[in-house]
């Protein structure tokens, strides 16, 4: 199946387009759709990498882990969890470094065995040939976010001193502020005002993170989305994790949706939108490629895997939709 680019970051399946006119409801993922975590997020899995690598593992010849390191398990289905994605990268380079290889080459072999069971298969294929118990049992991970050494650090450098006191009632070991100040919010009034039009009420949202995570950097804007029917899943059980389609499941059922559109950025996301049509109700995918460092890859990865539209931004989304 072949992505037709229609206009300036919009690509479309011509065979499936007819769809898009029927669509009655559509969900939202937050992190590289409504907010760039670029400089967020994303650079909270590099600094924490490092930190832990240098402070617990002791490892201080390891090389920073780049876009595509991130972009790489990103791509397997099983690292919508940024501290999933941390943990992996961790305990590859601390692998690498025990066997003397060359540490780029070897967190690609992991990508390449990882899959959709996220860090189950990162650990099957590192254990298999060293022992890495030592940094395993340093992490605890994944053990709950209140307690669990790596969530701690993780949290404290995102969230910063203040917002991390806030959330979780206990005193950051870190000072400057967090990352989370780096959130480049993408969503306006504009656009929330033109899918109203279409949507109505049926705006909702799908996210790995908190409730109030989302809430520090979109403000009022999240009170637009129904919030009733929408899920938070850094608040829910770990079982929920994308792409559980469990979540979505609810939030479309919550809204009566009979043919939705799912707005996300990740192959978690996608999986999760093929399962829950798998389960009967029609959901499309719509994924986006400009918020990655490589969009171009992006692209082909959802192509490969036939989605019907991807786009540059969340912002030609009244277009794609005949909104305009």
């Amino acid at each position: 199946m072949t992505l037709t680019k229609e206009s300036e970051g919009i690509y479309t399946d011509c065979s499936q387009i007819q769809i898009l006119s029927e669509i009655d409801a559509i969900i939202f993922d937050c992190d590289g759709v409504l907010i760039d975590i670029t400089k967020s997020y994303d650079l909270a899995i590099i600094k924490t990498t490092q930190y832990v690598l240098k402070n617990l593992a002791k490892i201080s010849n390891a090389i920073d882990v780049d876009f595509k390191i991130i972009d790489g398990f990103k791509s397997t289905g099983g690292f919508n969890d940024e501290v999933d994605l941390t943990y992996a990268a961790i305990i590859s380079l601390v692998a690498a470094t025990k066997l003397s290889k060359d540490q780029s080459d070897f967190i690609s072999d992991v990508i390449k065995n990882s899959d959709s069971s996220g860090i189950v298969s990162v650990e099957d294929y590192i254990e298999k040939q060293v022992d890495v118990s030592d940094i395993k049992s340093q992490l605890s991970y994944p053990g709950t976010r209140d307690d669990n050494p790596l969530y701690q650090i993780f949290d404290q450098i995102f969230y910063g001193p203040e917002l991390y006191e806030k959330l979780f009632n206990k005193t950051s070991n870190f000072t400057y502020p967090g990352l989370i100040e780096q959130d480049d919010v993408i969503l306006d009034d504009i656009l929330i005002k033109q899918l109203e039009k279409k949507f109505d009420s049926k705006i909702t949202m799908v996210t790995g993170r908190g409730k109030e995570s989302v809430r520090y950097s979109l403000k009022s804007l999240l009170d637009r989305f129904d919030l009733k029917n929408s899920m938070f899943l850094e608040d829910e059980s770990r079982e929920l994790a994308k792409p559980n389609p469990q979540s979505l499941l609810n939030s479309i059922n919550g809204i009566n949706s009979l043919i939705t559109l799912y707005v996300g950025d990740s192959m978690e996301d996608f999986i999760m939108a093929k399962k829950v049509t798998e389960l009967g109700h029609k959901t499309v995918f719509c994924g986006i490629i400009g918020t990655s460092k490589n969009p171009q890859d992006k692209l082909e990865l959802f192509e490969k895997n036939n989605a019907v539209l991807a786009l540059d931004s969340i912002k030609q989304l009244p277009k794609a939709l005949n909104l305009e």
